[in-house]
């Protein structure tokens, strides 16, 4: 059974440590006490979760969890950070550290039998949307996902079409999960403060009955060729995986542009396309 203390935010801060932030890794730690007692709020772990952090850095998200949780295991590459973590971490619980790049890490065999995973995380600017692809590659054994991101990928994240910020991502991560922004984090809330807004968003993986996907890299595939260059029609963009006459088929029009679809219409077209 897991340990469970005190989430309020008035008590005092959970002890860390200080290390230099790599620049070439796109670390960027978190320090505004506020915005994290606000992610571990959104957390909101239970005693029987399995949860794994990814970029624990210098500990921000990691203590108060184990502070409110007694488990957990993380994720990191850097190795500068292993020793400092894992003694910063015995006074708040038992933490499990795997060092490795999150993009190698098989999160199916991680959770094994024992459990959906539950995925957290103050995600490296230059790595976030490699790693969202690679969590959905693996949606079928994550219970969730509550991950901080640069502002402007979580609002491609979560746009509908017609909007200019609707594309790829909007579309490959809205068939597999349910996206939901929760709230924006300043630049002063991190050291060095990045040149841009953050912001924490949910990802909650569809069931795989309701995702309705025949063929999962077609799907891809037809995605990523529609949205290849925004201007073209999707009888231009997609010439090289189909004619207008199949794109018709499917009940679409072949003079549409990608942005004007439906998330639905793309799994109807790349399901007409896999058949």
């Amino acid at each position: 059974m897991s340990r469970r203390h005190s989430t309020d935010p008035a008590r005092a801060p959970s002890k860390g440590f200080s290390a230099e932030a790599k620049k070439s890794l796109g670390q960027h730690f978190l320090h505004e006490r506020g915005i994290i007692d606000r992610i571990v709020r959104a957390v909101n772990p239970k005693p029987d979760d399995r949860l794994v952090e990814i970029g624990p850095g210098q500990g921000a998200i990691t203590f108060p969890l184990l502070d409110a949780h007694g488990r957990l295991t993380v994720i990191e590459f850097d190795r500068d950070l292993i020793f400092p973590l894992t003694e910063a971490a015995r006074e708040h619980g038992t933490l499990r550290v795997i060092h490795r790049n999150v993009l190698e890490v098989d999160f199916t065999a991680l959770a094994g039998e024992e459990g959906p995973l539950r995925l957290v995380g103050n995600l490296p600017y230059n790595l976030s949307s490699p790693i969202l692809f690679h969590a959905l590659e693996h949606a079928a054994v994550i219970r969730d996902m509550t991950f901080m991101l640069q502002k402007e990928v979580v609002d491609r994240m979560a746009a509908g079409p017609g909007s200019k910020t609707y594309g790829r991502l909007s579309v490959m991560l809205q068939a597999y999960c349910e996206v939901t922004p929760l709230f924006s984090v300043p630049p002063g809330a991190f050291r060095p403060p990045p040149k841009v807004d953050s912001a924490v968003v949910r990802l909650l993986p569809r069931a795989p009955e309701t995702i309705g996907i025949d063929d999962p890299a077609r799907f891809a595939a037809v995605v990523r060729d529609a949205f290849g260059q925004r201007r073209k029609t999707l009888r231009n963009a997609l010439s090289q995986q189909c004619d207008s006459e199949r794109i018709e088929a499917a009940g679409i029009r072949p003079d549409l542009r990608a942005e004007q679809l439906e998330v639905a219409d793309f799994v109807r077209l790349a399901n007409a396309l896999a058949s």
